[in-house]
């Protein structure tokens, strides 16, 4: 850990004060960018656990004012209340509703942030829906689904927003290796069933996607992959998965992961073909990829197992056959496990920072208003320190 880490780094939480040891891109940055951060204001979205504790930390050790809230379903309620007593404004809690979390954002807004941190696109959802925060200078965007949906609006944010999953380092590092690991883990965690030889099917071979099918694969299940890009389809098979419609992929398939990032893609007809005792778990950003409606209307019981992350409904169709549905498909390396590993949220945090960083230059050097990548500098850089602390 770096002098800057371990100095300054005081935190009442074990599990913090561990993943700051292992993260010491994300300290290096604070040291040579914390005066960007003095006196700002800062709302935060963002999933509560010990990674993102760290950078909550740092950034209000460098003297900045935060108000941050989680996203739904995923905040730890011990990191949570460490990083209040830390003097953290944190808004929220784990069981709050969709509506209780729309009522969180709202608050986080009202601080009046120079800068936002958001996960999903909700927080600069709410901006626009003000018409705008005189004091805002920029955002960045941790996710992938949430730089979809703001580049899906009519109105275009006027200011700038950095989408950090555009970073080729971020894809590579965090998105293909952390996220497969991490979301087998939960899995497993979650269900404590055996990989090998069962046949599972992973739904979209995006970065997340692909690092989930190929962790499968190594631990010696049977990999399926539906992906409508040919690209990524091509991809898939020449890592050595099975590929195929969707529809013809469901009846074989008895673990389902959904990583597409787009709501309904399990659907009626989907629902009509799955196979008996099908067991359904979330990747992507939002719990939305299966059609819950679609599902109720074929259900005639739901029995519910497991708490505390590890929640599992199994619902009696119809027909009299069985599916079964991980904490309501919200993110499973986060609801059964820790999330990713800390290393490649250390990359990913990096890359917030100095993001957060950039947007904050003299005027005449700002970033132009709208969705981009992180600067190209910034990514080469970071990509740069990255092979040097890994070759040492």
């Amino acid at each position: 850990m770096s002098q800057f880490s371990a100095a300054r780094f005081a935190i009442s939480h074990d599990d913090t004060r561990w993943a700051a040891r292992h993260m010491p891109l994300l300290a290096a940055t604070m040291q040579t960018h914390s005066s960007a951060f003095a006196g700002r204001r800062i709302g935060i979205c963002l999933h509560i656990e010990p990674k993102t504790a760290v950078l909550v930390s740092h950034l209000a050790q460098a003297g900045a004012h935060v108000t941050l809230t989680g996203s739904p379903g995923t905040t730890q309620e011990a990191t949570a209340a460490a990083l209040r007593d830390a003097g953290v404004h944190v808004v929220g809690q784990r069981s709050d509703s969709l509506e209780q979390h729309r009522d969180n954002i709202a608050r986080v807004l009202d601080s009046e942030p120079d800068l936002i941190l958001d996960n999903g696109g909700d927080l600069i959802a709410g901006v626009l829906a003000r018409g705008g925060l005189p004091s805002l200078i920029g955002a960045t965007e941790e996710t992938t689904t949430g730089g979809l949906r703001i580049r899906s609006w009519d109105t275009q944010p006027g200011f700038p927003v950095i989408v950090i999953n555009d970073s080729r380092l971020k894809l590579l590092v965090e998105n293909e290796y952390g996220v497969g690991q991490s979301v087998v883990q939960g899995f497993m965690n979650a269900t404590n069933l055996m990989l090998p030889g069962a046949r599972a099917t992973v739904v979209g071979y995006g970065p997340c996607g692909k690092g989930v099918a190929d962790t499968l694969a190594k631990l010696g299940a049977r990999v399926s992959v539906a992906d409508v890009d040919p690209y990524r389809a091509l991809e898939a098979v020449m890592a050595g998965h099975a590929t195929g419609a969707l529809n013809d992929l469901l009846p074989e398939t008895q673990l389902l992961f959904l990583a597409t990032g787009h709501p309904g893609v399990i659907g009626a007809a989907e629902l009509d073909v799955l196979a008996d005792g099908t067991v359904i778990a979330g990747v992507g950003h939002m719990p939305w990829e299966l059609d819950t409606a679609a599902l109720s209307g074929r259900t005639s019981t739901v029995e519910r197992l497991g708490a505390g992350g590890h929640e599992r409904a199994v619902h009696r169709l119809k027909d009299g056959r069985e599916v079964i549905v991980l904490a309501d498909t919200k993110m499973i390396n986060l609801t059964a496990a820790k999330g990713n590993p800390i290393q490649a949220m250390d990359l990913g945090l990096t890359l917030q920072a100095r993001s957060l960083a950039a947007l904050t230059a003299a005027a005449e050097n700002r970033l132009a208003p709208g969705v981009q990548a992180v600067p190209a500098p910034i990514d080469r850089q970071v990509a740069t320190d990255l092979v040097g602390l890994l070759s040492s």
